[in-house]
């Protein structure tokens, strides 16, 4: 069998043709195609502003600044998630507050949420885990009671809906990730997406250093020089990166597809297998399986059976991280869940080309390196 890997991002005639023309244009900063790309996620959305920044970690510290959050607040994070999200928080001087999960969902589990809140708190942020929403309505509801923003870390959840909603457009702005092993992917890349005008009027203006975007003087008939009112960030998407998400956005419904697709027939072949259980799905959603994150039973070790699988020519991975557990933030929080998530959880092989043959073929590679840990 040939190699499979954990990921494999897709690409084709359409992103050299977008990516020849930005390069014939002469304009390849950030200009016309990155308006471009916004408007796409934006109509596709459905949400009044979006812009693109060069990945989600940088939407997600734009996010914060823009709701004016900084030094002395707190802000409660999902706490299984990729640390750029605990990341974000620090950023802005202010303190992440981890919040212990649904073991089921992986996401935050609102009941978690509710008894971290102090009077220093002034956000929270829900990570759509995998792809998979996490339960909005009772996240904004608390959210709603104690006057608290809502920040959702979307980052691998373009295209996933929570109640026929999409995920990011629920809270007051939504962070998405188009990074290799996303959805659909520009390399490295993110947008933050919202309804309120003051937050995309700010983040915008702190992504371009806390200066008017060069496109914008460019367009312009008169002569003026910058000024640099505010200490922005260099944040700015280019123009050939938004090429090949503008092509990539063209195929997000049929990547999407694909992977429930994939993901289906994974779940067959979990169901016969000893030693691991599928992912859970709850019903008021409609994931998008940007990981396929499986759980192994306790007592199997998780990491020795990445290493067999590698062996056999299989990558795999962890799901990601409990994130009060890393050294950086010197959490005093405690989430069990997570910890114990964060030691079983394994990302096994998904992507558009990923064939029924070699998920079969690993399927079975997958079992007797099981049963050879049980």
């Amino acid at each position: 069998m040939d190699k499979i890997p954990l990921t494999r991002p897709y690409f084709g005639q359409e992103e050299l043709d977008e990516i020849k023309g930005v390069l014939d244009s002469g304009w390849v900063a950030q200009g016309p195609k990155v308006q471009e790309f916004e408007s796409n996620v934006k109509e596709h959305l459905g949400v009044e502003y979006a812009v693109a920044v060069t990945n989600c970690t940088a939407a997600l510290h734009l996010a914060l600044l823009a709701l004016g959050i900084g030094p002395g607040d707190e802000v409660i994070v999902a706490d299984y998630t990729f640390p750029a999200t605990g990341h974000a928080v620090l950023y802005c001087g202010a303190h992440p507050v981890f919040a212990d999960i649904d073991p089921q969902t992986y996401n935050i589990d609102p009941d978690r949420i509710e008894e971290k809140i102090t009077s220093k708190t002034r956000a929270v942020i829900p990570v759509h885990t995998f792809g998979q929403p996490a339960t909005m309505d009772s996240i904004l509801k608390i959210a709603n009671d104690h006057d608290l923003a809502v920040v959702e870390d979307a980052a691998c959840a373009l295209g996933a809906r929570y109640h026929n909603r999409y995920a990011g457009t629920l809270g007051d702005v939504g962070c998405f990730s188009f990074h290799a092993r996303k959805g659909i992917t520009t390399g490295e890349g993110g947008m933050l997406v919202t309804n309120r005008d003051d937050i995309a009027a700010k983040a915008r203006h702190l992504a371009v250093f806390g200066m008017t975007a060069a496109w914008d003087r460019e367009k312009s008939s008169t002569f003026t020089i910058p000024k640099f009112t505010d200490l922005g960030y260099n944040y700015k998407m280019s123009d050939i990166t938004a090429a090949v998400g503008v092509a990539q956005m063209r195929r997000l419904d049929a990547f999407i597809e694909r992977r429930r697709e994939l993901a289906r027939i994974w779940d067959v072949h979990l169901d016969s297998i000893d030693g691991i259980t599928k992912p859970f799905v709850d019903p008021d959603v409609e994931p998008i399986y940007q990981s396929y994150v499986a759980l192994v039973d306790p007592g199997i070790e998780r990491d020795r059976l990445i290493e067999k699988l590698l062996i056999e020519g299989i990558q795999t991975q962890i799901g990601t991280y409990a994130s009060h557990i890393q050294p950086v933030y010197r959490s005093q929080n405690r989430c069990e869940r997570s910890l114990d998530v964060y030691h079983r959880a394994i990302a096994l092989p998904l992507y558009v080309t990923l064939s029924e043959e070699e998920i079969y073929a690993t399927g079975c590679i997958l079992e007797r390196a099981l049963g050879e840990l049980q």
